[in-house]
């Protein structure tokens, strides 16, 4: 019985574990590189695009497998009418990033329409973006510059909001502000684990042992302290930070505790019988696409803010690392099962392979094969986790 449960948990935190031996394996490789403060810093702000559209993804693919094909290239898209609206016409920030905000949530109302709506398949919908969208804001872009880049140097309020950090100190001071906020997450993560079992325990539910809740929120505390005194080392919280832990904590607590959250895992596992219960189907699907829309702008802000610019290349094959976080986190490429945890440890792992392939310079062609193995071994382990759950 002890090995079957020992099997269970193994199972059940698969990714969590893999994770971590990928971390180590950059560790020895970089000679302890990858563990610098300045690193831990660079895999949020490199990676804040993965976890923002992969929330979105998430939601996507939980209707039934589905994709947004056109993310990446919408990153591209905005990131020119963002680039013109701020410096070609001069108009303010505020009003910039309402306008586009407007024009994401615009484009998801068509998207969703024409899925929800107008059934057309979700993959053939946004390929059709995937392939205008990218020559639509380079066409943009070179239109208004000599080089095919707006620099956005001159937006210090913008670059303020999507990029920097909260309460700055200089590198190698420590940043108490920083740990302080540290303690306090770490401090609500054991809070949280422990009300969670008082609460499943009074419904009659299953719930952890006090032993293996203590374990869950201890090791969840102490990555939560350790990351954040990492970061108080090299200058604060990264205000990239505060956006993707906003979105996490908004999609955990929508796809856990809401009635339309619930809508989605159901709509993926079986469309039909949803339809005939009386789930809004048609809703669903327009939701998923609307958000992912919306989703997709914030994530534009972010990545130009960290470059400091608008340029052609932006946004490039972000919707397979946005695909690649949610399948390697667990999110069932079928539809109705997954987690924004899962997700949120896939996009880990995907940035650290990242980083780390960055670190020791591997080459960016051999990088591209390592994350298609790395997509490839999770597919086959849903399946076969599957097959043996059967």
């Amino acid at each position: 019985m002890e090995n079957k449960s020992i099997a269970a948990v193994l199972k059940k935190n698969a990714m969590l574990i893999v994770l971590v031996l990928v971390y180590l394996f950059f560790l020895i490789l970089t000679k302890g590189g990858i563990f610098s403060p300045s690193s831990f810093t660079e895999l949020i702000n490199q990676n804040a695009y993965v976890y923002i559209l992969g929330a979105g993804m998430l939601m996507c693919m939980l209707t039934g497998g589905n994709i947004d094909l056109s993310c990446g290239a919408f990153v591209c898209l905005l990131g020119a009418f963002g680039g013109v609206f701020m410096v070609v016409q001069g108009i303010s920030t505020g009003l910039s990033i309402l306008l586009l905000l407007l024009i994401g949530i615009g484009y998801g109302v068509i998207l969703g329409f024409l899925i929800a709506y107008v059934h057309i398949p979700p993959w053939i919908a946004t390929l059709a973006g995937y392939l205008a969208f990218r020559g639509l804001g380079t066409a943009i872009l070179s239109s208004n510059s000599m080089t095919g880049s707006l620099s956005l140097a001159t937006k210090p309020d913008f670059l303020g909001i999507f990029y920097g950090r909260i309460l700055p100190t200089e590198k190698g001071v420590f940043n108490w502000p920083c740990f302080l906020f540290g303690l306090l997450a770490a401090a609500i993560v054991v809070l949280v684990v422990f009300m969670t079992r008082k609460n499943r325990l009074a419904k009659g539910y299953e719930a952890d042992t006090v032993k293996a809740a203590a374990i869950k929120s201890g090791i969840g505390g102490a990555v939560i302290i350790l990351v954040m005194t990492q970061l108080a080392l090299d200058g604060g919280i990264p205000i990239t930070l505060l956006w993707v832990a906003g979105i996490i904590l908004i999609y955990s607590f929508i796809t856990s505790k809401t009635t339309v959250g619930r809508h989605f895992y159901v709509v993926g596992g079986n469309m039909e019988a949803a339809r005939l219960s009386g789930v809004n189907t048609r809703r669903i699907m327009f939701l998923a696409y609307l958000n992912m829309a919306v989703l997709t702008s914030i994530a534009t802000f972010t990545v130009i803010a960290r470059s400091q610019s608008a340029y052609a290349d932006v946004g490039k094959n972000f919707e397979m690392d946005a695909i690649s976080a949610c399948v390697v986190g667990g999110v069932s490429a079928s539809g109705g099962a997954g987690t924004v945890l899962g997700m949120v440890i896939g996009a880990t792992l995907i940035g650290v392979i990242n980083l780390g392939m960055s670190l020791i310079s591997l080459d960016a062609n051999y990088q591209r094969v390592v994350k298609g193995f790395v997509l490839l071994a999770a597919v086959v382990f849903d399946i076969v986790s599957k097959k043996r759950g059967k």
